[in-house]
């Protein structure tokens, strides 16, 4: 039996601007020669005519990408490598996407002069959905952004005098260590548990900057548990960690809402390091709340993930192993 043939074609891409289409290639042709490995096409220039050759579909994909990159590059988008892979990834998902209005959506400009901005579908809804309503709960996998871009819009909220303050919470949950083992008094044992929490917030703003906020107040990072018994006026508030909350520990946090503020809830329901016993307060929440017309779900997956491709896999691999493991389960109960 012959194996089928791709059917190839050639399609020859006209750009006016000889200097943006020096940007959209790259330096030495890194650009296309990026694309020509995501895509599996033949790309070639001669001028201001790119030619692609490959199977219909890929090339059909490829052209989109590139005349969609060009329109990002004549709006003034500093178009870089990870950008390409980030666009390559949403177009094939979904092609009748606009570039424009995921790349161009500027959430904030950190201290370090980096434009903010989301890079994937689910990234959109996610920055969408927090302008929109007051509780907002961001679900998935590690490196989708879920906490970065909810505190660089919680920035920006202040820096708007939208709020007057943030705060920042986590749950103190051991991974595999107990916080009796560590040295120090109890803000000092909870710190480290904090310290993406840190990361994040210095990476948004300048670090005497931000802590001389901390100092006065109008920032706050704090385990989950320093939130009992106050009420949360006017501020942006971001839970993260979420999953690891237990039941009573979710409805506490939920409860502390006041005036004016607005909650962002993340976390990842495959990382939850609570005791068996103990239900996730975050999965329990989507079950009782996700009804809520004025509480949004947002949820991602590896195809979101911003961080090294690598972790992609990673997630991939993961849910897979997940997923045999409650099939064999299944099948044992039935047998």
């Amino acid at each position: 039996m012959k194996a089928k043939i791709q059917d190839t074609t050639t399609v020859d891409l006209h750009f006016s601007d000889n200097a943006l289409l020096r940007n959209l290639l790259g330096e030495h042709d890194k650009h296309l020669k990026q694309i020509e490995k995501l895509a599996a096409v033949r790309a070639g220039a001669r001028g201001n005519i790119l030619s692609l050759t490959g199977e219909a579909t890929a090339v059909h994909l490829v052209k989109n990408l590139l005349v969609q990159l060009y329109a990002l590059l004549e709006k003034g988008y500093p178009l870089f490598a990870q950008d390409i892979d980030y666009a390559h990834r949403i177009l094939s998902e979904d092609g009748s996407v606009s570039l424009e209005k995921i790349f161009l959506d500027k959430v904030f400009i950190s201290s370090k002069k980096r434009l903010i901005t989301p890079k994937s579908i689910a990234q959109k809804l996610y920055i969408d959905a927090i302008r929109n309503y007051d509780m907002v709960f961001g679900i998935g996998p590690a490196g989708t952004g879920k906490t970065y871009l909810a505190m660089a819009m919680a920035v920006a909220a202040l820096m708007d005098k939208k709020v007057s303050r943030i705060v920042l919470a986590r749950p103190a949950v051991e991974a595999g260590e107990k916080l009796g083992f560590l040295p120090g008094d109890l803000a000092e044992k909870v710190n480290p548990y904090l310290r993406p929490l840190y990361d994040a917030l210095f990476d948004m703003m300048d670090v005497d900057k931000a802590t001389a906020l901390m100092h006065k107040g109008i920032i706050e990072v704090a385990p989950l548990a320093f939130m009992r018994g106050r009420t949360l006026n006017d501020a942006f508030v971001i839970l993260d960690e979420a999953q690891n909350t237990t039941s009573e520990q979710m409805k506490m946090f939920l409860t502390r809402l006041g005036f004016g503020s607005k909650a962002v809830i993340t976390g990842d329901v495959t990382q939850i390091d609570l005791p068996p016993e103990k239900s996730s307060g975050l999965v329990e929440a989507e079950n009782i709340l996700r009804k809520s017309n004025s509480i949004d779900f947002v949820h991602f997956s590896e195809f979101d993930v911003v961080r090294h491709p690598l972790v992609q896999e990673v997630i991939r691999a993961y849910n897979h192993l997940d997923r045999t493991r409650k099939g064999a389960r299944e099948r044992v109960t039935l047998s």
